[in-house]
């Protein structure tokens, strides 16, 4: 039982590397992503600086909670972002705007998938913490419940996109 508990908790955190590793990947997009964005649309300062500032979170989260929470508020930048593009035809047809905006999709769909996987783990991992007898076992050698990667109920619903 001991070491399907740990077997089972080295699967969690493998899941949760791998949403590190496709987090990292969309974080190192986004500023050439904002960059090409300037050139086109420069005075959208306040929509570039919402990205930055909400990168800038989420690469400082700590934890499946506060990671879920920061990366949703990226999300919700990346739109108004994608929003404000929309506008800028020659930006729209730019290459390099396209080939960014096709990765990040991309690793979009992948995070979509790590995060599924993770949240997967994490369900097998509690279930044996959580029932008799591995949680005999699991209470006296230290195993916890870990959490999943959710959405706070704010940010379930849909991203509201304002232009002032």
């Amino acid at each position: 039982m001991y070491n399907r508990l740990v077997t089972s908790r080295n699967a969690v955190d493998n899941a949760w590397a791998q949403i590190d590793v496709q987090l990292r990947r969309r974080h190192e997009l986004i500023p050439n992503l904002v960059e090409t964005v300037k050139g086109y649309a420069a005075h959208e300062r306040q929509t570039l600086d919402a990205v930055t500032a909400a990168r800038s979170a989420a690469v400082s989260a700590t934890g499946p909670a506060a990671q879920a929470a920061a990366e949703n508020r990226l999300t919700g930048a990346l739109r108004s972002l994608f929003a404000v593009a929309e506008a800028y035809p020659q930006l729209q047809a730019g290459r390099n705007f396209a080939d960014l905006q096709a990765e990040l999709s991309d690793t979009e769909n992948r995070i979509a998938y790590a995060r599924q996987y993770y949240n997967d783990a994490v369900l097998g991992y509690n279930n044996a913490v959580q029932t008799v007898p591995t949680a005999l076992v699991a209470g006296v050698t230290g195993f916890r419940v870990r959490e999943y990667f959710t959405a706070p109920d704010e940010e379930r619903g849909p991203v509201a996109v304002r232009f002032s």
